[in-house]
């Protein structure tokens, strides 16, 4: 019953996901998308465990499908190679099998200072804007890491810009159950959707879309 109530929250993202990004899309294009361009933010250890998760229940039209991760991070390529190789061996008829890895310096580093995040954070961004200008995603997926903040602000500033509206979705780690991540307490004000896993999050903040556990 558990594992069905789960599938069940894990397919309502994807069906909430779609749909918000079918609105946002079709509003402004004349000739329907077949697939839709996804940038996804993925860090060390368990934030990209969940992320690729996540994705598993999305289907292939989110192609194709870039993701990002700290020029230091091989634990995290190898990951998504291994999703991504199994996911290409269940569905090999598939077309939309694209993807790429792309790399930016962390915005900060285990035990790092906070007075010197500042200037790796800024370093992260400026390689970030580029990066986004360049993919122009449709929508970026996030769940924490702290890479996703200078990722997330370019592709605010390139809607701000004119360039491209893109979805910014974040996803609350599950670990977080009464209080949110750094990079939560940030993104909170800059993403489109903010999806929390604990009721408890959702009573603190309601602005953010509560839909169970996900991952």
């Amino acid at each position: 019953m558990v594992c069905v109530l789960l599938a069940a929250a894990a397919g309502a993202v994807a069906v909430f996901l779609i749909l918000r990004i079918w609105v946002v899309l079709h509003s402004r294009d004349v000739t329907p998308r077949e697939s839709l361009s996804i940038l996804v933010v993925a860090g060390s250890g368990g934030h990209t465990t969940e992320i690729l998760r996540l994705l598993g229940s999305l289907s292939n039209a989110y192609s194709p499908r870039h993701y990002v991760i700290a020029d230091t991070d091989e634990m995290s390529a190898n990951k998504i190679n291994s999703f991504e190789l199994d996911r290409a061996n269940r569905d090999p008829g598939n077309m939309y099998t694209k993807y790429y890895i792309h790399r930016i310096p962390r915005s900060r580093e285990v035990q790092q200072s906070w007075p010197s995040t500042v200037l790796t954070t800024l370093h992260s961004m400026w390689l970030s804007l580029p990066l986004i200008h360049q993919v122009k995603p449709d929508l970026v997926l996030c769940n924490g890491p702290g890479t996703c903040v200078p990722i997330c602000v370019s592709a605010l500033l390139l809607g701000i810009l004119g360039i491209k509206k893109v979805i910014i979705v974040y996803v609350e780690s599950v670990c977080r159950v009464e209080t949110l991540s750094l990079s939560g307490k940030i993104l909170f004000h800059l993403s489109d959707y903010f999806i929390v896993q604990w009721p408890a999050l959702k009573e603190k903040y309601p602005k953010s879309v509560y839909l169970g556990r996900i991952v």
